[in-house]
C-alpha cells in the first residue's frame, strides 16, 4: 500500500478555508475508483487537523492507493501461474486439501479444526458432527488465528498470490484479510476449484479438484440409488415377461 503526505501550511484566510472546506468534503466522502474487469483500484484522501506552528494551523492530506483482489477464472488463474509467477496458497481445511489439491500449492488454512473442550464447543460439536459432519463430512473448524502470521512468514508483501478454496468464499474472506495487513497482488478464483475442468490444473490426491468437497454420506447417495434403481427395474422386467413365476414367488412370501 502506497502512502503519499502532502502538507499544506494555511498562512492567509483563504487557505484556512480551503483547508477547512476541503476537510469537509473529505470527510463526508472521498473516495475514487477505477475499474477493469473485476479488478479495483481506490485513491483515498483524506485531511486530518495537524499541529500549530507559530499560532498557524498545519493541515496534512493522505493519499493512499489501494489496489483490491483481482478476481479470475480458472483459465486466467493458469495463466497468472505459468506466466507471471503467481504462487498458489491453498487455504482450505486440512481434509479437502488432502483429497485433492494443486501441485507445488502451499497450504495455509483459514480454519483449523476446533479441539477445544469447553461445554459449549463439546455440544457445537457433537450437533455439528451428527448432522453436517455425518452427511458432507465437513469438519468441525474455527478461524486460524494465525492465518496472517503464516503468510507473512513465508511472503513478502509484494508477492503475487492466487488463493484458493472449494467454493470461493473462504478464498475471497482470506484475501479481504491479507489486502487489509498490506498484501498488494492478491487473485482468487471465481466459485473455486469447484468450478474447475479435470485436467487445467496439475493436482495431488485422491480425487479431482472439483470433488474435494464431497465427503460423508452424500458421497455414497449416488451408489444406492443406483443399486436400488437397478433391482426395482429387474423386479418390473421379471413381472412382465414371466408372471407365473412371479405369481408363484408372491405365494411363497409370509403372508403379513
Amino acid at each position: 500500500m502506497a502512502v503519499v503526505y502532502v502538507h499544506y501550511s494555511t498562512v492567509t484566510e483563504s487557505e484556512l478555508k480551503f483547508d477547512i472546506s476541503m476537510a469537509t468534503i473529505t470527510a463526508s466522502c472521498s473516495i475514487l475508483s477505477s475499474r477493469s474487469k473485476l479488478r479495483t483500484t481506490w485513491l483515498e484522501f483524506e485531511t486530518h487537523p495537524g499541529r500549530i506552528v507559530s499560532g498557524k494551523p498545519i493541515y496534512r492530506r493522505n493519499l493512499k492507493i489501494r489496489a483490491e483482489v483481482n478476481y479470475v477464472n480458472a483459465e486466467e488463474a493458469k495463466n497468472l501461474i505459468a506466466v507471471e509467477g503467481y504462487a498458489v496458497v491453498d487455504v482450505r481445511d486440512k481434509s479437502q486439501f488432502d483429497r485433492a489439491h494443486i501441485k507445488s500449492c502451499y497450504h495455509v488454512p483459514l480454519f483449523i479444526e476446533n479441539k477445544d473442550n469447553d461445554p459449549g464447543t463439546i455440544i457445537k460439536r457433537t450437533v455439528h458432527n451428527n448432522f453436517s459432519g455425518l452427511f458432507f463430512g465437513l469438519p468441525f473448524t474455527k478461524p486460524n488465528p494465525e492465518f496472517v502470521k503464516s503468510v507473512r512468514s513465508q511472503f513478502s508483501p509484494e508477492s503475487k498470490m492466487l488463493l484458493v478454496c472449494q467454493e470461493g468464499l473462504r478464498s475471497a474472506a482470506a484475501a479481504n484479510k491479507l489486502e487489509q495487513a498490506g498484501f498488494e497482488n492478491i487473485a482468487c478464483i471465481t466459485s473455486g476449484l469447484q468450478a474447475v475442468k479435470p485436467g487445467t490444473f496439475d493436482s495431488i490426491g485422491s480425487t479431482e479438484l472439483q470433488n474435494a468437497g464431497k465427503a460423508g454420506l452424500i458421497t455414497i447417495q449416488g451408489k444406492i440409488s443406483a443399486v436400488l434403481g437397478t433391482v426395482l427395474v429387474c423386479a418390473f422386467l421379471f413381472i412382465t415377461f414371466f408372471p407365473d413365476q412371479a405369481e408363484k414367488l408372491l405365494q411363497m412370501s409370509p403372508a403379513s
